[in-house]
């Protein structure tokens, strides 16, 4: 029979969690505070810990330090004002959840419900899970480099809990995979997941398309829309490029995040969302701060628990792995049995990748066209190279602007990516939609292909 330890002296919050315990077939024990809860640890192991955050000789905090089976116990912060800090410090230190008083019937149920089998997420358990890590799965994500094992590790603790995600890291590394994994292993697992591209929806249309409007709200209004806080309800919202997003809809946007509530376009009535956020960038958040992209009381607000996606050439034999997996799937899809050589990986290994994940799997993809059985370094060496071509170096004299280092800059790298404007902005680290207002405003060269051409190419 699992076992339930309920810390703290709050009478009423430690009645309802011990009769739900009862009823769920857990085993109890109650302390009032610190040291009569060591005297409880040391009689029976808990299976998880319902820990109040003010005790009466100090911090719930406090009890991470004294408890030795942390690494076999489930501990929860229960907590009268939840503040941001606080559940970040939880978090850090190893809680496997943080509940506001009166506490959640439903997601108190649900952590009871896991303890028996603690580590079952998806059909998987904790060893089962490690095991896939250790041979580079961690549900979609792919790789074994240290770098992977210690951001699997911190997914695998925040994904259960409701903490705000910020991803941080290039174009091309796969955020939008990390943030469906943070979901899969989330209690909202079965609930919506909705990725929203911040930078690739209209200035016009974004706030529309988040917030929803009603029927007549505007000129093409012809019907009413619900947007995408009303379709995620109960599940991830996923705000890829947030520094795209406009400055007046980060306030709306703040606003929903403190209240829970939104209004659609043309309407009064506020609507109740229950919204988990992850939220990405491939800028520097601070940078985005001070060129004024980003608003700081939303980032502060998204910041509760940031994570960092390595870039590929910081990920070491992944780049195989990797390559070597876009290529079983390629044949599965073709039933082909096209095989890298060694010269092929080699390649692989030798590019610095900045395009990253997406530019890997591209890369195989064209070889795999242009190969017969065997992919060799000669069907990767048309893109494989690890300087730019003779004449794209840019020399720049001291003096010049910056918007001038800038509009060469764009124009060098759309060169060197024969006019495909989403490889060249991947490489430059900025959005499409950025990079075509960039274009606009400086005025496409001659060598920038046509639009259609360059549609047939992306």
């Amino acid at each position: 029979m699992p076992h339930a330890l309920i810390v703290g002296d709050d009478i009423h919050t430690r009645e309802v969690i011990a009769a739900l315990c009862l009823a769920e077939n857990f085993s109890i024990a109650v302390a009032s505070g610190l040291r009569e809860s060591l005297v409880q640890v040391a009689s029976q192991r808990p299976d998880i810990a319902f820990v109040d955050l003010a005790l009466p000789e100090g911090s719930g905090l406090d009890f991470f330090s004294q408890i030795e089976s942390r690494k076999t116990t489930d501990i929860v912060l229960l907590a009268g004002d939840a503040t941001v800090e606080s559940a970040v410090e939880a978090l850090r230190m190893g809680a496997a959840d943080y509940l506001v008083k009166p506490v959640n019937f439903r997601r108190l149920q649900w952590l009871l419900g896991r303890v028996p089998r603690r580590f079952e997420r998806k059909g998987m358990s904790g060893m089962q899970r490690g095991a896939a890590a250790r041979v580079g799965h961690f549900g979609p994500m792919l790789g074994t480099a240290p770098v992977m094992r210690k951001l699997y590790h911190r997914i695998d603790r925040v994904a259960p809990t409701e903490a705000t995600v910020l991803l941080l890291g290039e174009s091309g590394t796969g955020k939008e995979i990390a943030a469906q994994t943070i979901h899969d292993l989330s209690l909202r697992r079965r609930q919506p997941f909705l990725p929203v591209n911040c930078g690739a929806i209209s200035p016009q249309l974004i706030e529309s398309e988040i917030f929803g409007h009603e029927k007549g709200s505007f000129t093409g209004a012809d019907r009413q829309h619900k947007g995408y806080f009303e379709r995620a309800n109960g599940g991830t919202l996923f705000l890829d490029e947030i520094t795209e997003m406009p400055l007046e809809l980060q306030v709306k946007l703040l606003r929903v995040l403190e209240t829970g509530a939104f209004m659609r376009i043309g309407s009064n009535l506020e609507l109740a969302t229950d919204v988990r956020i992850i939220a990405a960038s491939n800028r520097d958040p601070e940078e985005a701060i001070a060129d004024g992209r980003l608003r700081l009381d939303l980032y502060h607000r998204l910041n509760v628990f940031p994570l960092l996606i390595p870039p590929l050439r910081e990920r070491g034999t992944d780049v195989e792995l990797l390559a070597r997996f876009f290529l079983e799937d390629l044949n599965a899809m073709n039933q082909t049995a096209k095989v890298l050589s060694e010269e092929g990986v080699a390649s692989l290994a030798a590019y610095h990748w900045p395009g990253n994940v997406r530019e890997l799997r591209n890369y195989v993809q064209r070889a795999f066209i242009l190969s017969d059985q065997v992919i060799d370094a000669a069907a990767l060496a048309p893109a494989m190279t690890t300087q730019s071509p003779a004449g794209l170096a840019l020399a720049i004299p001291v003096g010049t602007s910056l918007a001038e280092v800038d509009r060469k800059l764009i124009f060098a790298t759309l060169e060197l990516c024969g006019g495909v404007k989403k490889r060249a902005a991947d490489i430059l680290g900025i959005s499409l939609k950025t990079l075509y207002n960039r274009l606009e405003e400086y005025g496409p060269p001659a060598v920038i292909q046509s639009p259609a051409q360059d549609r047939s190419q992306v």
